[in-house]
């Protein structure tokens, strides 16, 4: 039986870190099963998570001094979350999990607790009628579970409460950022092209411009989650598109940019920072997954006519002088 240690070392913490910056992100997993936390006996509690390592770690480290049992999931290396979104955290899986590591002859129970947010993978009544096995949802967070068993599993409104605040949005930014690179590319590219032809000023104009394009990426993945609830409309593609427009014209103010030029930037800006936005809806607690496809198709061509139509204007502006 594998044991679980609940204290992080190194070797975990910088796996953490490199899994935010998405390196080696979709392999970062653990092996499906059950795990000992501390001594457990036949009368421990069983929790369930995904076999995704950074839902393992939170879990285990978060239950420091009680003796439990840790069914882990085979979700493909996802979250919690998105996993039971997607059907890997779901009610086929647990049942065939518990079968497979023969739990009944481990645990004299049929209680097993799972945390909140895997509510939309598991029919708790089917789970009940295919493995004998009752649910009792946990809090949103593992960190709340010891004060939960302290409450005698009574959950506060705290502890149902799915938030997404400034720490919660900053979460996601650096791998929002990693996965930039090809946007960074194409604007430096841009940047040069702008700057053409050679002449008087050339590497002033690549240079401006390149700070605007490529100041985009910091914007759509800093900027924008961190104002995000303040920021106009409902729409994730609006909102990036008037944090982006934004930004464009203050570069073009501060490095006196032609009209035409600045006009050019502000429509490739626009679509670039609203497409860097909608990556953050599937980490927030007001969208969802129908409403997040309709903005998508909606805005695809209006964010391509956008781009194009900025590139035109720039490149017009440099053979026009305006």
């Amino acid at each position: 039986m594998p044991v679980a240690s609940t204290t992080l070392n190194p070797a975990d913490v910088w796996g953490g870190i490199k899994a935010r910056w998405g390196v080696g992100r979709m392999a970062y997993s653990v092996l499906p099963g059950l795990y000992a936390v501390g001594t457990p006996g036949p009368d421990s509690s069983v929790f369930v998570t995904a076999n995704y390592k950074m839902s393992f770690d939170a879990l285990r480290s978060s239950l420091g001094g009680i003796d439990c049992w840790v069914l882990v999931l085979d979700t493909k290396g996802i979250n919690v979350w998105c996993a039971a979104g997607k059907g890997t955290f779901g009610t086929d899986e647990l049942v065939s999990r518990i079968s497979r590591v023969k739990l009944s002859s481990i645990v004299s129970h049929r209680r097993i607790i799972l945390p909140q947010l895997g509510a939309p993978g598991v029919s708790a009544p089917e789970l009940a009628k295919r493995s004998g096995y009752h649910v009792e949802w946990g809090p949103v967070r593992a960190a709340d579970i010891p004060a939960w068993i302290a409450a005698g599993q009574e959950k506060n409104d705290a502890m149902r409460e799915v938030t997404f605040d400034l720490g919660d949005r900053m979460a996601v930014a650096p791998v929002e950022i990693a996965h930039s690179w090809p946007i960074i590319a194409a604007a430096l590219a841009l940047g040069a092209l702008f700057g053409l032809p050679a002449g008087e000023g050339w590497m002033r104009r690549a240079i401006s411009a390149a700070i605007i394009l490529v100041g985009t990426i910091p914007v759509g993945t800093l900027l924008f989650p961190a104002l995000l609830p303040w920021l106009p409309s409902r729409s994730f593609v609006v909102k990036g598109a008037l944090l982006g427009a934004a930004w464009a014209a203050l570069g073009a103010l501060l490095f006196h940019v032609p009209l035409m030029a600045a006009l050019g930037g502000v429509f490739v800006a626009a679509p670039t920072v609203a497409f860097l936005s909608l990556n953050f809806t599937g980490a927030s607690t007001f969208t969802c997954q129908p409403g997040t496809l309709l903005e998508v198709e909606k805005s695809f061509w209006p964010m391509i006519v956008s781009l194009v139509a900025g590139i035109a204007l720039a490149a017009a502006s440099r053979f026009m002088g305006a």
